[in-house]
């Protein structure tokens, strides 16, 4: 497909709202700068993402006005604080559909988000001889907690093979079940190579043997909708600063029955109802997982994300992205000597290449000099890498605010680059 094709469908219709790339863009002003004399092309967007005007004016207002500790103040600060912080929570137990405002945990991240279930999990549902259920695209957040749990009560990990195209191999993941088999953790979207998992039909098979299911969806909920409902997963977890928020801090959503259940993950502040020296009791969801002073900011900033990400609607944002992929797909694919590595035929907007005889790192080196980011290492998904016999990929992952004009500055860059390493 041609750019002015994917640029016409891109157009604004009466029948389906589309998004306004440069109206986006002129909301994130980083993105107006120059970087070693060329104008900047932002693509490691599946690391972090760049924050939106609103994002950073939400923070700076809790800082400049409303600073103060939440859940325990009688003051006016503290009650403002504690409004937004609380708003955001119901923000987002409506961008992802929860059945309830006390399913959402605040964390520092999907990884600690991750961590907190592996451990508690550990601590009252496993023991030696369990099963855990992983698959072989997962990166190191979502493989290493759960290692740590098997050393600790000697339960066994499983994995869940990929096939060459970089997709699950559903038949196989359907024969790792055994009555030993006690919770199931998997990603949403692959952040190394963009596949988008089934995971409604793995959290069905799951539950067909009474096992719950971890969805990570750190690499997801930036570019679709998300209705953990729908999809009837146990827990699902995302980080902020993914999906346009600020770094530090995450969110857990588990199902009531599951979190009532499990035990407290730290102890102190705000998941304390009653302390004696002979007994503690712990408060109610959710506070019982959020012990200590939280990344008040961070939450209100999270809260202003989701603001701008509805705004735009995940459909609109959705459907951009695709024609991103889509025309980036097609134009690398044309680059003699580039092989993408990972080929499913749902993706979101990732692309993991290499380069005959040009090592990743050198591509993104060279890259820079030009002014485009791009990832280049195994993006903490070592095994992933060892799947694929490679150490390492280029990786260029889109958002909102990129455009075609960048993918073909992309495109040109790796050009002059195979002239100069030939």
């Amino acid at each position: 497909m041609t750019k002015a094709v994917i640029e016409k469908e891109l157009a604004y219709s009466k029948e389906e709202k589309c998004l306004n790339v440069a109206m986006v863009r002129h909301d994130f002003p980083i993105l107006n700068q120059k970087i070693n004399q060329h104008p900047l092309v932002y693509l490691d967007n599946a690391a972090t993402t760049q924050k939106p005007n609103t994002v950073l004016e939400a923070m700076s207002h809790y800082y400049h006005w409303d600073n103060a500790n939440i859940h325990r103040g009688v003051h006016t600060l503290s009650v403002r604080a504690t409004e937004s912080f609380e708003a955001a929570r119901e923000q987002v137990k409506q961008f992802i559909n929860a059945e309830y405002t006390h399913e959402i945990i605040f964390t520092r991240g999907a990884t600690e988000s991750i961590n907190l279930i592996a451990q508690t999990f550990a601590r009252s549902e496993l023991k030696a001889g369990d099963e855990i259920i992983i698959s072989a695209m997962e990166h190191h957040s979502n493989i290493v907690p759960w290692q740590l749990v098997c050393e600790q009560v000697g339960a066994k990990l499983k994995v869940i093979p990929i096939t060459d195209l970089g997709e699950l191999d559903i038949t196989a993941y359907m024969e790792l079940f055994t009555e030993k088999t006690k919770i199931v953790s998997v990603a949403h979207v692959s952040n190394a190579i963009g596949t988008i998992n089934p995971v409604a039909k793995i959290v069905e098979i799951a539950h067909q043997h009474n096992v719950p299911v971890l969805l990570d969806g750190a690499q997801a909920a930036p570019h679709m909708q998300i209705d953990v409902q729908k999809l009837d997963c146990d827990f699902y977890v995302f980080s902020s600063h993914k999906m346009y928020g600020p770094t530090g801090i995450g969110v857990l959503y588990g199902k009531t029955k599951w979190l009532d259940r499990l035990p407290p993950y730290e102890g102190g502040g705000d998941m304390i109802a009653e302390v004696s020296f002979e007994k503690t009791s712990y408060n109610k969801l959710p506070h019982k997982f959020e012990a200590g002073t939280p990344n008040i900011a961070g939450v209100i900033g999270l809260g202003a994300a989701i603001d701008y990400l509805n705004r735009l609607t995940m459909a609109a944002v959705s459907r951009y992205e695709d024609k991103l992929l889509q025309y980036a797909t097609e134009s690398l694919t044309a680059i003699e000597g580039l092989r993408i590595i990972g080929r499913a035929q749902q993706k979101a907007a990732v692309i993991s290449f290499v380069i005959d005889d040009i090592h990743p790192h050198d591509i993104g080196t060279v890259l820079d000099h030009e002014g485009i980011a791009i990832r280049a290492g195994h993006h903490c998904a070592m095994p992933l890498m060892t799947r694929f016999n490679i150490a390492a990929t280029a990786r260029a992952s889109f958002g909102i605010y990129n455009t075609l004009e960048e993918i073909d500055a992309l495109v040109a860059a790796l050009l002059r680059l195979k002239r100069l390493f030939n």
